[in-house]
């Protein structure tokens, strides 16, 4: 069964990771840096802030502590337990891979950083906002999609590291959410 998932998974990576062109391999390098999103963590907070007020405070560090958690729970405790290989550190593999300028990335990638700190600042925002703000949330999820396939595509992550990123991203930003809701309810 295990072998199975390992062959499906691996075929579904080269499906995506083989599907790369000029203009593609632009974006989705992008996608996947950090440093690229700053402008949009910035007007995401300032959104936060005059939409919270003086709450603002709670929900911005509890989004800092849900990406924390998700961040050491994907990176110091499965990665270092799981000892996955990435696809692009595959002996056999890496001839085959269609990797972006970024480079191979560090050597384990189960599970997926990249997806489980989206996904925990995705899951808590969907959770925290009002229901008005469904455009935000849409542009949100599509945000973190975009993330979470540029991560396959640039050759660095099999479809099941970022699938099992996503469901840590999902537990981290809802168990925050738990906590932070009450706080933000009885001020706002």
């Amino acid at each position: 069964m295990i072998d199975k998932l390992k062959k499906f998974d691996t075929h579904l990576f080269f499906y995506i990771n083989e599907k790369h062109n000029d203009f593609f391999d632009v974006i989705m390098y992008w996608a996947s840096h950090k440093w690229f999103w700053l402008p949009f963590y910035l007007a995401l907070a300032v959104f936060l802030v005059r939409f919270y007020k003086k709450v603002s405070i709670y929900v911005l560090l509890a989004i800092g502590v849900a990406i924390t958690i998700s961040d050491q729970i994907a990176s110091s405790v499965i990665k270092q337990w799981v000892l996955r290989l990435r696809p692009s550190h595959e002996p056999a593999l890496i001839q085959y891979i269609h990797l972006s300028k970024a480079g191979p990335g560090g050597m384990y990638g189960f599970v997926s950083s990249h997806a489980a700190n989206t996904a925990a600042l995705t899951i808590f925002l969907i959770l925290i906002l009002p229901p008005r703000y469904k455009l935000l949330k849409a542009s949100i999820v599509s945000w973190a999609l975009l993330v979470c396939y540029s991560r396959i595509y640039n050759g660095v992550h099999y479809p099941l590291d970022v699938i099992g990123g996503i469901l840590v991203g999902i537990f981290s930003g809802y168990i925050i959410y738990l906590f932070t809701k009450r706080n933000i309810k009885k001020e706002y």
